[in-house]
């Protein structure tokens, strides 16, 4: 594994799937509290309640998963990905209200 992996992970569709050092600098800059939540990404990347397609771009995806056991409103781990050549890489992740 690359020195700039943070992990890499298969899954639930047996893709390829990495969260690299400049892409985790990048959430908790502006989602400090996600620096709690790394084993949920995994999680989620594995198990998602839900995938979806975004609708301006064909290679992303969102995987989503239900945290009910939080304080926040936002209860929703929610994980952008976009795959190039068959393997993905997280763009961003955060909480939020609901599923897209």
């Amino acid at each position: 594994m690359r020195d700039d992996i943070i992990f890499e992970i298969e899954d639930k569709t047996n893709r390829k799937i990495r969260l690299t050092k400049t892409q985790w600098k990048h959430v908790i800059k502006y989602h400090r509290y996600m620096v709690n939540y790394l084993d949920k990404i995994k999680e989620t990347l594995i198990n998602p309640l839900a995938i979806t397609d975004n609708l301006y771009d064909e290679k992303v995806r969102y995987y989503y998963s239900y945290l009910k056991h939080i304080p926040q409103t936002e209860k929703y781990l929610f994980i952008a990905v976009r795959y190039l050549n068959g393997d993905g890489f997280i763009i961003t992740t955060y909480l939020r209200k609901n599923i897209k």
